[in-house]
């Protein structure tokens, strides 16, 4: 069966949206809306499908089995329950909402319709993250002292109703969540507006975990290139993981085989440098075949609306101990 799917929003992401549809088998993009008509024109002319300026109109017309809204995010919680109560399936780029009350009524909705509802969080597909948790979940790395995550760029112009706490931060309290598998208690953040006016652009953060594990964010719009990068620290050394180029390291500690009397007088040694062999691809087309492959066999998506909820509500604390300069209990 081919679904016939459709993108609301076609900024950056969006676009994408529209590509990944157009090239899957099991799904062909019918149709595509944005207030803004210039933005359709090369939608229409690449992929000869109908667009609309009003996606209500675009809903009525073309009926589609599933949706992409990728809209700023003030708009996802309007947009998002408007679609689903016309009965059709709904793929919701990160965040679910701005505030943890939208995405509430979001989820709530999803249930009460009977919809599909997945949410963007696009590093949870990406192969270098996933071969990780494999090497975690085998114990490769034994107890998880420290996780730092970085996440820092130039300013994305697309961005202009949220900061950097909702609008990056949330990929990595999902991931860090998920690698560890324990949950964030407490949290201790610190942000600044150094250029942008209205939202922070700088985020310093140390999350405190149930299981005892430390976590760091260093997130910014203020670095003239963009890094995605993650390390984990543990009793047998340390993993380091390149989002953008799907790269996973192993620093070995050379005190791993158990030598722990020798470790605890004489510290960790480095060992060997393993590079693991990952068998690359784009995770949006992962993500995107998952949702598809949801719909088509009535299963949970990987990334549903209360696990995306979940982040925000991280970011909210975050943002509420960046005003008090205090820990945040979560």
């Amino acid at each position: 069966m081919v679904l016939k799917a459709a993108v609301i929003g076609v900024g950056m992401m969006g676009r994408n949206h529209a590509r990944v549809y157009a090239q899957m088998e099991s799904s062909r993009l019918v149709a595509a809306a944005d207030p803004d008509a210039g933005a359709l024109e090369p939608i229409a002319r690449t992929y000869k499908v109908h667009v609309y300026t009003d996606y209500v109109q675009m809903l009525a017309q073309e009926k589609p089995d599933l949706v992409t809204v990728s809209v700023p995010t003030r708009l996802h919680h309007d947009v998002a329950i408007t679609v689903m109560k016309r009965g059709v399936h709904v793929f919701l780029e990160k965040p679910i909402a701005a505030h943890v009350e939208e995405g509430q009524e979001i989820v709530d909705c999803a249930r009460d319709e009977g919809i599909k509802l997945a949410v963007g969080h696009i590093e949870r597909f990406n192969p270098a993250v996933l071969a990780l948790k494999e090497h975690l979940d085998a114990g490769q790395l034994g107890r998880i002292f420290q996780i730092h995550a970085r996440r820092v760029g130039p300013f994305p112009s697309r961005v202009k109703d949220v900061g950097v706490v909702i609008d990056l931060a949330t990929h990595e309290l999902n991931l860090l969540e998920y690698l560890t598998g324990s949950r964030v208690e407490s949290v201790y953040a610190e942000t600044e507006h150094r250029i942008h006016a209205e939202h922070e652009d700088l985020l310093t953060a140390i999350l405190k975990f149930v299981d005892g594990t430390i976590g760091i964010l260093d997130v910014n719009w203020l670095t003239p290139t963009k890094i995605r990068e993650l390390s984990l620290i543990g009793e047998k050394g340390m993993f380091s993981v390149n989002y953008l180029t799907q790269d996973l390291d192993f620093y070995e500690n050379e005190y791993r085989n158990g030598n722990w009397e020798g470790l605890a007088i004489m510290g960790v040694s480095e060992g060997r440098k393993i590079r693991h062999n990952i068998k690359r691809k784009e995770p949006l087309l992962a993500e995107l075949e998952s949702f598809v492959q949801a719909i088509e066999h009535d299963t949970v998506p990987l990334i549903g609306g209360e696990e995306a909820l979940r982040a925000v509500l991280l970011a909210e604390r975050l943002l509420e101990s960046g005003e008090r300069h205090e820990v945040v209990r979560v």
